[in-house]
């Protein structure tokens, strides 16, 4: 009887191990600042704290988890749609600890500190993204699968491929120097670190502003007339009124001389997703009619 009693322990045991199986990994998230985010599980409920996020979340394949987001998330169509919990500079807490979302995703640079440290305070999963370069996208696309347990669509592979393609297009053309204005009153510019720099580089774009110390600093006038860049660039929205009409006063600018007044779809060109290729894409088309042809006209991308 002891023999066949500690056989059935023993089975009972292995019966035991079985139905516990492998012990599952943690999903780990990179922060900006170094440190890493632990999930215990893939996150099925999301809540998304800039446009931006919001689209990358979609273009991923996980737009079915976002159960809220911020103002302007407009793209997709479906993104339109979602229950809104203020906007990137101000979060109803309320409403979003009524939502318990497994994850909260926040655009580092773009959502206040203080703001997204409540959130962390309150005992949410806060995973702050940022994207400092357009193979960024492509990593968070991935990242973002993995957060939420889902397979990799292969938008990130054409994302991949897309930017190696604009490289290799102008990898031997040289290059030309222009002026990124993001706002007209006040002036602001990008710096050489932004993502939409280091987009325009990859077609021998150089940015007259490259070593400012900001991301986006405010910048004179005065100090766009002494850089003399070859092309002046502007996001423009449908409908809106010149932005870089005010350059043409000074018709000594090479760019204003040379009508090399370039105009970029804002809604795709100022947010860091597989959209911000077309614009792109269409810019390094633009300059570098600009290069071969200094004396074309302004064009819209």
């Amino acid at each position: 009887m002891k023999p066949r009693s500690g056989r059935r322990f023993h089975r009972c045991l292995l019966l035991v191990l079985c139905a516990c199986g492998p012990a599952v990994a943690a999903i780990e998230l990179p922060q900006p600042d170094g440190g890493t985010l632990s999930l215990e599980s893939p996150a099925s409920t999301l809540i998304t704290l800039a446009p931006g996020v919001t689209e990358l979340v979609y273009a991923a394949g996980a737009g079915q988890r976002i159960v809220a987001t911020v103002e302007f998330s407009d793209y997709p169509e479906a993104a339109a749609r979602l229950p809104r919990i203020g906007d990137a500079f101000r979060f109803d807490l309320e409403r979003i600890l009524a939502l318990q979302p497994d994850l909260v995703i926040a655009w580092d640079s773009g959502n206040p500190s203080q703001a997204v440290q409540r959130l962390e305070s309150l005992g949410l999963k806060v995973w702050r993204t940022e994207l400092r370069k357009p193979s960024d996208i492509a990593q968070l696309l991935r990242l973002i699968a993995r957060a939420t347990g889902l397979a990799d669509n292969g938008t990130a592979d054409k994302v991949d491929t897309r930017l190696a393609t604009l490289a290799k297009t102008y990898a031997d053309q040289p290059p030309v120097r222009y002026f990124y204005q993001v706002a007209e009153r006040p002036l602001f510019t990008l710096n050489g670190e932004h993502i939409v720099s280091q987009g325009i580089s990859l077609c021998g774009g150089v940015n007259v502003f490259a070593d400012e110390t900001v991301l986006a600093p405010q910048v004179s006038r005065e100090a766009v007339i002494h850089a003399d860049p070859d092309v002046l660039i502007a996001p423009r929205l449908d409908g809106q009124d010149d932005p870089l009409a005010q350059w043409r006063d000074w018709p000594r600018m090479t760019a204003v001389g040379n009508g090399a007044l370039v105009y970029l779809p804002a809604d795709k060109i100022s947010r860091a997703t597989p959209r911000m290729l077309d614009s792109l894409e269409a810019g390094c088309k633009l300059l570098d009619r600009a290069r071969q042809h200094p004396s074309k006209q302004a064009e819209e991308a």
